[in-house]
């Protein structure tokens, strides 16, 4: 066998994501399938996590893989394993292959999630390979939560998939999918009924799989549209903006969500935008102003810019914005008023709505408010 090589590092270091739409579909296996054939060419590639959960395909697709160990943790006097991130860098391999993209690291851990370890190897030139599930990511956590009924706790900012260099769809039909966890290739045998109940019922899978098609068609779409303009083959059409009102209300990260996904299918940039307004609550209220902070971070991670506005009024900084931007979507969130508190105070959004009549509004259900 020849000698592994490793090419010169004069590009940035590469990021390749295997995205499905449920456990078992196959990212796993065919993410080490590619790894192996890279090794075949004479490619560094090392294993930096991978967790077979059981699975006889995954572990012999590992084959003779070089694996770096894993380090062991300490945490409340239980011992757990963890991807020795130091490790990989200081073997410094061309590619490594790191499994269980959105899983949260032993708290203690240089960092908060395994995504963030990822960046890391990126940072240090070395190409990764890794792989997720459609239901971590961020700005689709609100609908799969609604079409599966499954909190998912564990999620990665969008941002990241957009730092993909390529993005690879592995799709399976939702009867092989099933047929799959009857099999007892997927989970153990007292949880396949359990999951074929819930999880794993067909609706919810065919959702799944249309926001996992959707998710790589958008990618795939942006990054066409970015070598189109790189390279000067056409001019670009005047693009399509998108601006969600953020203000310091719980439940303001749902207008994120939305407003994310709204830009993924416009394959358009976006902003997050607060207008830091006399009298709004983040000025006065520590909570409402910590509740602001967050939600721009949060925007941030799911691939907005973020504004901040320091005006008189709301209505006329947002108009204004939208003006000179040339924002074609508008995301609002709005509460449950009364007609008499909208006459008495009158509505941003009416008011947004009567000026920028050639704009998309579309205005997001927000828990009412409650008076202190």
């Amino acid at each position: 066998m020849s000698t592994p090589q490793t090419p010169p590092r004069h590009q940035p270091a590469k990021l390749r994501v295997y995205l499905g739409a449920a456990p078992g579909v196959g990212k796993t296996y065919r993410m080490l399938d590619h790894a192996r054939e890279l090794r075949s060419e004479g490619i560094d590639i090392v294993i930096g996590f991978i967790e077979p959960h059981g699975r006889a395909e995954t572990e012999t697709a590992i084959g003779d893989l070089e694996i770096i160990p894993r380090k062991t943790v300490t945490y409340h006097s239980i011992t757990l394993e963890e991807m020795d991130l130091d490790a990989i860098i200081a073997r410094h391999p061309h590619t490594v292959v790191v499994d269980e993209l959105a899983h949260s690291n032993v708290p203690g851990s240089r960092h908060r999630k395994r995504y963030e370890d990822v960046l890391d190897l990126l940072d240090a030139g070395i190409n990764v390979m890794t792989a997720v599930n459609i239901q971590h990511l961020e700005s689709l956590n609100d609908a799969v939560s609604r079409s599966s009924s499954t909190e998912v706790r564990e999620t990665i900012p969008d941002s990241f998939l957009n730092r993909a260099d390529e993005v690879v769809n592995v799709d399976v039909t939702v009867e092989e999918l099933r047929s799959r966890l009857r099999e007892g290739k997927i989970y153990s045998p007292e949880k396949i009924e359990q999951a074929l109940a819930n999880f794993f019922r067909k609706g919810n899978l065919n959702t799944l799989r249309e926001l996992t098609l959707r998710t790589t068609a958008e990618k795939v779409s942006t990054a066409a549209s970015e070598y189109r303009r790189t390279v000067g083959l056409e001019q670009a059409p005047i693009p399509e903006k998108v601006m969600v009102c953020l203000s310091s209300r719980p439940g303001s990260e749902k207008l994120l969500r939305v407003g994310s996904r709204i830009a993924g299918r416009l394959a358009t940039n976006w902003f997050a935008v607060y207008v830091d307004a006399p009298g709004t609550d983040s000025r006065t209220n520590l909570e409402a102003a910590k509740r602001v902070e967050d939600f721009q971070q949060m925007a941030v991670d799911l691939g907005a810019r973020v504004i901040t506005l320091k005006e008189n009024n709301i209505a006329d900084a947002l108009i204004q914005f939208a003006k000179r931007e040339n924002i074609s979507h508008v995301v609002f969130g709005q509460s449950a008023r009364s007609r008499f508190d909208i006459m008495l105070r009158g509505s941003v959004i009416n008011r947004f709505l009567a000026e920028m009549r050639e704009t998309t509004v579309q205005v997001v259900s927000m828990p009412k408010k409650q008076d202190k």
